[in-house]
């Protein structure tokens, strides 16, 4: 497992703690000049809070990074943000970015903004927080990254903090979970006292905005790219016990979208379109999807973000409309 410290203001930390209702939040950015990749999905990102402070007041599971519209986030997160409107999270923007020297966000500008996203946030009480990594440099000003923290010399810090963060014994807390559990619609049974779902899934609202991120804001099928009638699909439903992971999602355009959650189309583990012959039988004038047989679904870059063959196959099995 690796973990992130990332660094942050007083005022964000504490206005989540007050809302423990909220299972997503995210710990933005205010610019979307760079992008995230120091930790993988799943693993820890802790909260370290300005001096005088300076101190690990909780922390989440990584659930991704996307860079998306102000607005966009907002409406995904809304409160998650750390506040309580869209106008104060541009409020805190501007001061970030006054701070370094950024242009401000105009009025009616709606800027891209990096956005961490988290799930299953824990704050600490305020007399059990705790004192930064031994080897946190003071100049540090956005965070940083740690590998293979169940081995020394980071074992000893951290374990008692994933402990409280990802509620497990602190003798179990930085192991990685067992082959099962990371299926793509697996979900785990109870552990320290509580059901809690597999480690290595997104949250709802970060479903999305990841695949929007991964499939570049283009649909898997038709190549659109009209963000507006983007959605995120799943491949095993949540109703059905899927999870919320970029291997059990495809973006896809709205109609198609449709399409696929009724059997009218599927793509198959060869990562290739087909088209139900009910489709047409159902609606002749249906030749714009029927023209989608055979062709080749766009990839997300990174290998670990496609679609699982073993979910495709599910979803030719059991939602395709296969016969006449």
């Amino acid at each position: 497992m690796k973990a992130y410290v990332g660094v942050t203001d007083k005022a964000w930390a504490d206005f989540l703690s007050r809302r423990p209702h909220l299972d997503e939040i995210n710990f933005w950015r205010p610019s979307s000049s760079s992008v995230f990749k120091r930790i993988g999905l799943g693993d820890l990102f802790l909260f370290k809070t300005h001096f005088p402070q300076n101190q690990i007041v909780g922390g989440a599971a990584f659930s991704g990074f996307a860079r998306v519209p102000l607005s966009e986030a907002w409406a995904t997160f809304e409160q998650g943000n750390g506040r309580n409107s869209a106008a104060e999270v541009r409020e805190a923007i501007n001061s970030y970015r006054a701070k370094n020297r950024m242009a401000p966000i105009q009025s009616g500008e709606d800027p891209l903004i990096g956005c961490i996203m988290l799930r299953d946030p824990v704050f600490f009480p305020p007399n059990e927080t705790f004192d930064p990594p031994p080897d946190f440099a003071k100049s540090l000003v956005q965070g940083k990254g740690y590998d293979d923290i169940g081995n020394a010399p980071h074992a000893d810090y951290f374990a008692p903090i994933a402990a409280r963060i990802l509620g497990r014994p602190a003798e179990k807390a930085l192991e990685e979970d067992p082959p099962g559990e990371t299926e793509t619609w697996h979900r785990s049974g109870p552990v320290f006292g509580e059901a809690r779902p597999a480690r290595r899934r997104l949250g709802q609202g970060a479903f999305k905005l990841a695949l929007l991120e991964a499939y570049e804001e283009s649909c898997a099928v038709t190549g659109q790219r009209v963000r507006p009638v983007l959605e995120a699909a799943h491949i095993h439903p949540v109703t059905r016990g899927g999870l919320h992971r970029l291997d059990n999602g495809l973006l896809l355009r709205s109609d198609v979208h449709r399409l696929f959650d009724l059997g009218y189309l599927t793509v198959s583990p060869d990562l290739t379109v087909r088209v139900s012959p009910r489709l047409h039988k159902d609606f002749p004038d249906a030749q714009e999807y029927t023209a989608l047989e055979g062709v080749r679904i766009r990839l997300p870059e990174r290998k670990a973000d496609h679609p699982s063959p073993e979910a495709l196959a599910w979803h030719q099995s059991e939602v395709f409309r296969s016969g006449d």
